[in-house]
């Protein structure tokens, strides 16, 4: 590849993970102290991404896939988000709020595979050129985290002023620019020829589900589905609970878990292939059981560093069970099924468990409230750290081992 396409391709990596870090993760602290939403009325808002991860299959599939160019529709899609990004900026309360932040999500995660569309076109091995290209992703919703807490946003003054409100400003002036920038793009045509069908089920992945009969695999499965419930904790609770405990600059130091995502992933297979696909799983939930532990008996004072090490636990939270189990879903489904099996297993976690999560999360946020109306911290962090208790005993004792090829696992983590 070459050197300029190189550069633009992470352009619009960094531009694209730089929108979704810059307004989510402070989404849940700013819903409750400036739209005065409820623990549910907020698990409403994050169950907008599993609902966009539902729908997007359908964009892709059915249009990206058949009619247009991934850039072109990247570029609209992105246009569109910068409109939405601005009526959520203007949103007064949370019922003028919802209909956008649900129209944003259906048309941005459609545009996490996009971008991948556009990255791929212009590689000739990909196991060897993406990496570099997707890590400046990482780095841009880093810089936002970093951003936000440099100009105080996300402190107990900014909420209060309301100036957490313009991280909808800034993602919606990046939405912009990607928008416009998308047009600039190397051409991705459709990749299914005129005249030939699409169906439904090639879409939705839905030929994978044959893989089910396979014991192991049925047990993954329905392990993948159940540890989103966790990871909802954590994506909906994490910010509004590190303000509320008076850590500083609390969505800055949250990127501490992006920067241990990359640098676990260059452990993971070392890990995979000496341990095998279910150590490395556990070794992922487990991690999940401890964060949660942390962060109910951490706090802002001696207990800082708790906090700190469950941040940047999310590395082997993440890999070690998400990117693993994307690796050993290619193993099990073959070249026939591997697309398939993916956007199953994706509709699955991003859509189905995350929904489930985001809709817990909010429950048990809004019934765990002490008598002065502050959250009780410790307990709902206890729950989730339970529910990864069960899900982890759950696939120790009925997965059984089998090993993986080790130059294929080297491969697709390269």
């Amino acid at each position: 590849m070459k050197i300029e396409t190189k550069a633009r391709l992470s352009f619009m990596m960094f531009l694209e993970f730089f929108i979704w870090g810059g307004w989510f993760v402070t989404l849940g602290a700013f819903l409750p102290q400036n739209l005065q939403a409820s623990g549910t009325q907020t698990a409403a808002a994050f169950s907008t991404q599993s609902f966009g991860a539902i729908i997007a299959p359908f964009i892709i599939g059915l249009i990206a896939d058949k009619y247009f160019n991934a850039e072109r529709i990247l570029g609209v899609l992105h246009l569109i988000g910068a409109a939405l990004m601005f009526l959520m900026f203007r949103a007064d309360n949370f019922a003028e709020f919802y209909p956008y932040v649900f129209a944003y999500m259906v048309a941005y995660m459609p545009t996490l595979a996009l971008v991948n569309s556009v990255s791929f076109n212009q590689m000739k091995d990909p196991t060897k050129e993406f990496a570099v290209i997707r890590v400046w992703g990482t780095i841009g919703w880093i810089i936002a985290g970093w951003l936000i807490s440099y100009f105080a946003w996300d402190s107990t003054a900014g909420l209060q002023d309301g100036l957490l409100r313009n991280t909808f400003m800034l993602s919606g002036i990046a939405s912009a620019v990607l928008g416009f920038y998308s047009f600039t793009l190397p051409k991705t045509p459709p990749k299914i020829p005129k005249g030939e069908k699409l169906r439904i089920s090639d879409v939705l992945g839905l030929d994978a589900l044959r893989l089910l009969k396979n014991r192991n695999f049925l047990i993954f499965f329905i392990s993948s589905i159940l540890i989103c419930i966790p990871l909802a904790f954590y994506y909906q609770n994490a910010n509004p609970f590190l303000i509320d405990v008076g850590m500083p600059n609390p969505t800055g130091k949250m990127t501490i878990g992006q920067i241990s995502e990359a640098l676990f992933l260059l452990l993971l297979p070392v890990f995979f292939t000496k341990y095998g696909f279910k150590k490395t799983l556990l070794v992922g939930m487990v991690a999940w059981v401890v964060r949660y532990a942390l962060f109910a008996f951490g706090d802002a004072g001696s207990g800082a560093y708790m906090l700190l090490i469950g941040i940047a636990l999310h590395g082997i939270c993440y890999d070690f069970f998400f990117v693993s189990g994307q690796i050993y879903t290619d193993s099990k489904a073959g070249e026939r099924y591997k697309s398939a099996a993916q956007g199953m297993i994706t509709l699955a976690t991003y859509g189905v468990g995350m929904l489930i999560g985001f809709w817990v999360a909010g429950l048990v946020t809004d019934h765990f409230v002490n008598a002065d109306q502050t959250k009780d911290w410790q307990t709902i962090w206890l729950i989730p750290s339970g529910i990864a208790v069960v899900v982890t005993l759950l696939f120790l004792v009925l997965f059984k081992e089998e090993k993986i090829v080790k130059e294929e696992v080297l491969e697709k983590v390269a």
